[in-house]
């Protein structure tokens, strides 16, 4: 349903309220709370998806590498913030909380799938080659990434992944729920982690 509503540029209009309503209803009764009124709980979340989509897809694109899995996890992840948003959905803790269940999706989704194929592969090392044999050494190397995250600890390779798409580190505090002035300390720890065991796979290729 969303997936298709996206595809059309149109994802959060186009979803039917009535499947909205029924949803949100069915969810708050079974979690025995006191949530908005169907429509409004609707309307808050058509916001936050038309607000967070692109970037957390892209974020999902870049750690998984693959486009209809990136779809499905972002899919997931919406729908996670349906059944069971955050108690606070103000910016930037939607947007943090948004991020943080995206990654975990994505890391999770790295773990179970090493032994399977990777396709459409893009993100984490950029080739403008056309020369055939780049491109699979390119590939190569991010499957090498992807598999070191996958290897680490769960925050560690989310601050990688969120730091490499771009947030600040006032974004990665509230994204991971960590003190601000930590982050840079935490960084630097995780990205020695990763240059560790980066040589480490290196030398056994």
């Amino acid at each position: 349903m969303l997936l298709e509503c996206k595809r059309q540029n149109s994802i959060a209009a186009s979803v039917p309220q009535r499947e909205r309503q029924t949803i949100s209803v069915t969810t708050d009764k079974a979690r025995g709370v006191s949530q908005p009124a169907p429509g409004d709980r609707a309307a808050q979340f058509d916001a936050a998806f038309l607000a967070h989509w692109q970037p957390i897809y892209r974020a999902l694109l870049r750690l998984v590498g693959d486009h209809a899995e990136a779809e499905d996890l972002a899919l997931e992840t919406f729908w996670r913030l349906y059944q069971q948003p955050p108690a606070d959905q103000r910016e930037p803790r939607l947007g943090g909380w948004l991020y943080r269940v995206a990654t975990n999706l994505g890391l999770n989704a790295l773990r179970s799938r090493k032994r399977r194929a990777q396709h459409e592969i893009q993100g984490w090392v950029e080739t403008t080659a056309d020369d055939p044999a780049q491109a699979v050494v390119a590939e190569e190397e991010r499957a090498r990434v992807r598999a070191i995250l996958s290897e680490m600890a769960p925050r560690q390779a989310q601050l990688l992944t969120l730091r490499h798409d771009g947030l600040t580190y006032a974004e990665l505090a509230v994204a991971l729920d960590i003190a601000p002035a930590s982050v840079g300390t935490l960084l630097a720890r995780a990205e020695r982690e990763f240059e560790k065991r980066y040589r480490r796979a290196t030398r056994g290729a």
